[in-house]
């Protein structure tokens, strides 16, 4: 697309050679909580439509009396759903003004300690202080700082524990007969923040962590007839964690952002993109357990082979299942994404699988808006 101002991601050898030099050095995403209001009927959407499965839980019957939390697997990825058990709590008025959202995507790293100095001392709000957690597992480290709205960072250092999460959790039986995965990993998350504001936490995250800005999409590359959006990616030393940063842009109508900033009453995290390694059996399998995805029109699908060559997937099957596919300079990549999963118009899933491709389907923008725009409509807050 001519019309798309972008910085391409560094290749592997330049990222290797930041990796040496990384003030802020991430292991990766180590899990995301999110703050919902029934987090025992959340599991179990999360675990029978979405494929996790609960590994440890923490509650009134260990101790816990303010809050109960399902720890879900799948891969590598770690959900955390936190419910409150007061209607005083934090986690109660955060879940009246947002709905069911992500409160915290916690960070793996080396060594707690620098990584709050190092935070504190380029600017970030300090919220809990390095500390530590023990049980008769081992230790872990933690410190959190604040992001965009009321999202959080806590930094997770494990120091020699082996239990099923953190400390304080027990352990669920999984069985001998846990299902393959359908998904492997957070490929990436996207924040939305306020018409303005995308500069402002692009240098946070440049500051803070140590990034650098990997793409970046104008509102005349993400725009439709009605509405617009302009994003930058950001990425860490190694390219382990990338956080788009989106905001919204003057369009005749009201974009996906000003809908969610609307909805969820502020800044937040809008989507986790979950990798995957057969998109179309994995969508397939999840349509199966009743997950709704966005609707492709079908003319979309006439001019895919002119557009990104040849690809190893039927153009049957990705007509069948609704997938959209992108080529870059590196290879190609197939993306779908889920209508939202909670009551608010808000947060959703992106199910990704790529083949080389390292970019976020900037090819796809205007068959994508057009589709969220349609459900907006439908919702009446188009």
């Amino acid at each position: 697309m001519a019309d798309v101002a972008k910085t391409r991601a560094p290749g592997a050898d330049a990222l290797h050679e930041r990796a040496h030099e990384d003030p802020m050095p991430l292991h990766g995403i180590h899990h995301v909580e999110l703050w919902v209001g029934n987090a025992a009927q959340a599991a179990h959407f999360y675990t029978s439509a979405l494929g996790f499965t609960e590994i440890a839980y923490a509650g009134l019957e260990t101790g816990v009396r303010d809050r109960v939390s399902h720890v879900l697997a799948q891969g590598r990825i770690r959900l955390v759903l936190t419910g409150a058990l007061g209607a005083d709590s934090e986690i109660a008025e955060h879940h009246r003004r947002h709905g069911d959202g992500i409160r915290d995507i916690a960070l793996s790293v080396p060594d707690v300690q620098h990584a709050w100095d190092y935070a504190l001392a380029h600017g970030a709000e300090g919220v809990s202080a390095p500390h530590e957690l023990r049980d008769p597992d081992g230790t872990v480290r933690l410190a959190t700082i604040a992001a965009y709205g009321d999202t959080r960072h806590t930094f997770v250092e494990h120091a020699d524990h082996t239990g099923p999460f953190l400390p304080g959790y027990a352990a669920r039986d999984v069985g001998a007969d846990a299902p393959e995965p359908l998904v492997l990993a957070i490929d990436h998350i996207v924040g939305n923040v306020e018409l303005g504001r995308m500069n402002d936490w692009v240098g946070f995250y440049e500051r803070v962590f140590g990034m650098t800005e990997m793409l970046h999409f104008s509102d005349e590359a993400i725009s439709t007839e009605y509405s617009a959006l302009m994003s930058k990616v950001v990425t860490d030393g190694r390219g382990r964690v990338k956080f788009p940063i989106n905001e919204p842009a003057e369009g005749r109508r009201k974009s996906q952002i000003d809908e969610f900033l609307e909805f969820y009453d502020g800044p937040g995290a809008q989507h986790i993109a979950l990798a995957t390694r057969d998109i179309v059996g994995c969508v397939a399998e999840l349509r199966g357990r009743g997950v709704e995805f966005l609707t492709i029109p079908p003319s979309y699908y006439d001019e895919l082979p002119g557009r990104v060559g040849e690809i190893d997937e039927s153009l049957e099957d990705l007509r069948a299942q609704g997938i959209l596919v992108d080529r870059d300079d590196e290879g190609y990549m197939l993306q779908i994404f889920t209508k939202p999963v909670g009551d608010r118009p808000t947060m959703f899933f992106e199910i990704i699988e790529r083949h080389g491709a390292r970019s976020f389907g900037e090819g796809n923008f205007k068959a994508l808006f057009e589709a969220i725009e349609r459900e907006q409509d439908r919702r009446g807050n188009l």
